[in-house]
C-alpha cells in the first residue's frame, strides 16, 4: 500500500508512467529529480503521509524503495 502511494506522489508529480516505477527505481539516475524537486518531492510525502522528514534523512533516499522503507518504518502511519 505504501509503494503504491509514493509511486502515484512520483507520478503526479513528475508526470511520469506510475505502472514503470518500482521499488528500484533510482530517484536521480532514472527519473532525473534533481535538489529542487527532491524538496517538492519530501513536501509532498511530507502531506501525504503526515512525516516528517529532515533534510539528512531526504538525502539518503535514493530509491523509490529507500522511500517506501522509510515511510513504512513510521508508526504513526502503520
Amino acid at each position: 500500500m505504501v509503494l503504491e502511494k509514493v509511486t502515484a506522489l512520483i507520478a503526479k508529480e513528475f508526470h511520469v508512467d506510475a505502472g514503470q516505477l518500482t521499488a528500484d527505481t533510482r530517484l536521480e539516475e532514472d527519473l532525473n529529480i534533481d535538489s529542487l524537486d527532491a524538496v517538492e518531492l519530501v513536501m509532498g510525502l511530507e502531506d501525504t503521509f503526515h512525516v516528517s522528514i529532515t533534510d539528512e534523512t531526504s538525502h539518503e533516499f535514493k530509491t523509490v524503495g529507500q522511500i517506501v522503507d522509510f515511510i513504512a518504518g513510521q508508526t504513526s502511519v502503520i
